[in-house]
């Protein structure tokens, strides 16, 4: 169903679908991998969508355009969208994984509709240490868009901050991704747990993302 599309990160030539789990310890390193990712979405005939909290917005683009890229035009074309986590993630102040599944499959298949070659995602997954309602479903998603991503051409980076997170949440979202990015390199992960092993086991276990 979906093809194949050449992408790089961390300086890697790598070809989507794939799901990423971004471990990083600051922003700078933050910005220090998407850049030249983004970058390179926006200058072929890629789809790229960030979403982080809204009160980042500013700042983020003012360091997208720092970058050379234009903000306005981007935007206004469609090719580039900075979401909020407010209106995606926590939408309505909860988290569903169902729900933001759903949204996220049919954002990639109106990217496609619309002629786009591949869809790059990166999301702030700072969200999920405000504890909202709905946060325990987090495993369930990123297990489930293990399903959804070999369906389409998508490259998604869920981007964790090391020292916000405790040891055991890092472990329980490693788990879920099939390659990490740590320490600005990105490797297979040795520790991915196949998503319909993973979901199963999941309906015994609660408070996943809790110290």
């Amino acid at each position: 169903m979906n093809k194949q599309t050449p992408f790089t990160v961390c300086g890697e030539s790598l070809t989507a679908p794939m799901h990423i789990c971004g471990f990083f310890d600051s922003r700078e390193q933050q910005y220090e991998v998407i850049i030249p990712y983004i970058l390179e979405g926006l200058e072929t005939n890629d789809k790229v969508i960030n979403i982080l909290e809204g009160n980042r917005h500013s700042e983020h683009c003012r360091c997208l355009a720092q970058n050379g890229i234009s903000i306005a035009e981007k935007l206004s074309t469609g090719q580039l969208e900075v979401l909020a986590s407010e209106n995606t993630y926590i939408k309505d102040g909860e988290f569903a994984a169902d729900k933001m599944y759903k949204m996220l499959e049919q954002t990639l298949l109106s990217a496609s509709r619309a002629g786009y070659d591949s869809v790059r995602a990166c999301g702030d997954m700072v969200w999920a240490l405000k504890n909202l309602p709905g946060t325990d479903e987090l495993l369930e998603y990123e297990a489930k868009l293990n399903l959804l991503t070999p369906q389409h051409s998508v490259s998604l980076i869920c981007m964790y901050d090391i020292s916000s997170f405790s040891p055991k949440a890092l472990a329980d979202i490693l788990i879920t991704h099939p390659y990490v990015i740590k320490d600005g390199k990105i490797s297979k992960n040795p520790h991915y747990v196949e998503p319909l092993e993973l979901l199963s086991s999941l309906s015994s276990r609660s408070g996943v993302l809790k110290s």
